[in-house]
């Protein structure tokens, strides 16, 4: 009975300390494979930009790396080529809040491939480790990825990917 109201007190209160500002950068990209320089290197740099807006829900950061009019397939959208922003944006203000910035996200056996001096292909294995909210019980998700980058005005933009595999965030059911 002790133990039972001792969890009641310690997983909220857990929950908010881990959510207090600073203390809920929990990102650790973790790129396999060989160090890459050059072009390539700023391709994984991008992304590496593009999995921290995905674990901070930082949808403005998430804009800054991808391009307008991207094209998508992803478990989200069942099939479906998913065209442009608002899609993303809705998952943003929506599903990834609820995870509360407690994210690991490991890519595994990446690899870059230069398409040419302002296109790149990036592919690689992600595994996004998170607590569940409601029982601090820690999860994992997989996915697989391919994304499509093309250097303009200075910088890389995400312009295309396929994921496959697990959805970014899990049903509310699931989560």
């Amino acid at each position: 009975m002790k133990e039972d109201m001792m969890a009641k007190l310690f997983i909220p209160l857990l929950w908010f300390l881990l959510s207090v500002e600073g203390l809920n950068d929990h990102l650790s990209v973790q790129l396999a494979g060989k160090p890459l320089g050059g072009r390539e290197q700023e391709v994984i740099d991008a992304t590496n930009q593009l999995m921290l807006a995905i674990c901070n829900a930082d949808y403005e950061l998430y804009q800054n790396v991808t391009d307008p009019s991207i094209t998508s397939f992803e478990p989200e959208a069942v099939g479906q080529l998913v065209e442009g922003m608002s899609f993303h944006r809705f998952l943003f203000e929506n599903d990834l809040p609820r995870l509360g910035g407690l994210v690991h996200i490991h890519l595994l056996n990446t690899h870059v491939r230069m398409l040419g001096e302002d296109a790149a292909c990036m592919s690689y294995v992600r595994l996004m480790q998170y607590l569940d909210p409601d029982n601090m019980q820690s999860r994992t998700l997989k996915s697989e990825e391919t994304r499509i980058w093309q250097h303009r005005n200075g910088k890389w933009v995400n312009v295309h990917f396929h994921r496959s595999g697990s959805p970014l965030v899990p049903s509310k059911g699931r989560l």
